[in-house]
């Protein structure tokens, strides 16, 4: 249940935004990237609710309008492309229209936080028994441990790893497998990108690789190198970093604001069992949506 707003003090959108980019500046992203405070109200209302999603789809954008917050904090970001009409006829449009009629600020970090120690990455890297890490493309100027992707030295037996990634990642997810090695293998080096890992992890010397998606080429480049690859799906290998970020958040702003993951937020992709004509759950869950 929800508590009172009136129990948080707020905070102005100015100092929210401060606290995120403190976290992870917004000149850590990359430059075809479009990150930071995508609206601002015309009006300013003091920030007492934020939500926090992966991405802001129309059912999101309900969840925050039933949930009277003032700031979303979406983490790809919904206006990527430059929008040349503000209409109803189209999804991202109806979104960014709510915004602007609600006055909710929109905030996008992306590949700030993919970046950022830890940040997306690091956090995803924690299915791995660590004993080195550093960041496959460090980031100039920026602290030590700052960059795309991240390369790590472990000795973990590849079921103990996959074992240990579905667990971190939630039981409910599926894993996909493109398999060079047997059960049993000692994975020594692992190369991981959140989301879309397929152009940053080219040519990377791994035993294995975790990312959320790459495409069928990438795939068969990679296991005729001899290298195990997991995807999660784009999201999944994301969305458990929302969480820990919440209380970061939280602490950062001294408990002033009320701090929401989303509930709403999913991965456009589900696995549908072998046998799915006797169980149509899952077509009910899809188009709840």
């Amino acid at each position: 249940m929800l508590k009172r707003m009136s129990s948080y003090n707020g905070q102005k959108l100015v100092t929210v935004v401060k606290e995120l980019e403190k976290f992870a500046p917004i000149s850590w992203a990359e430059k075809w990237d479009n990150v930071g405070l995508l609206i601002e109200p015309h009006r300013e209302k003091l920030i007492k609710r934020i939500l926090i999603s992966n991405d802001l789809t129309e059912p999101v954008m309900s969840e925050a309008l039933a949930k009277d917050v003032q700031l979303i904090i979406s983490y790809h970001p919904p206006i990527f492309k430059p929008l040349t009409r503000i209409t109803q006829t189209h999804w991202k449009e109806r979104v960014v229209a709510a915004c602007l009629a609600n006055d909710i600020a929109l905030y996008s970090p992306h590949t700030a936080w993919d970046k950022a120690c830890g940040g997306v990455n690091d956090w995803l890297s924690l299915a791995v028994d660590i004993l080195s890490i550093r960041p496959l493309e460090p980031e100039l100027g920026a602290p030590p441990g700052t960059g795309s992707g991240r390369y790590i030295e472990t000795k973990m037996e590849l079921s103990k790893l996959l074992e240990s990634l579905q667990k971190h990642i939630g039981n409910s997810v599926h894993i996909a497998l493109a398999v060079s090695h047997n059960p049993n293998t000692l994975i020594q080096t692992v190369g991981i990108c959140a989301g879309s890992g397929g152009s940053l992890l080219k040519g990377i010397q791994a035993d294995l690789i975790i990312t959320g998606e790459m495409s069928h080429h990438e795939l068969l480049e990679f296991t005729h190198n001899n290298t195990t690859v997991l995807l999660c799906n784009h999201s999944n290998s994301e969305r458990g970093f929302l969480k820990v970020f919440s209380h970061k958040l939280g602490e950062s702003l001294n408990g002033a604001c009320e701090i929401l993951v989303s509930e709403a937020d999913k991965d456009p992709l589900v696995t549908v069992a072998n046998d799915f004509t006797k169980d149509k759950s899952i077509f009910v869950d899809c188009y709840k949506q």
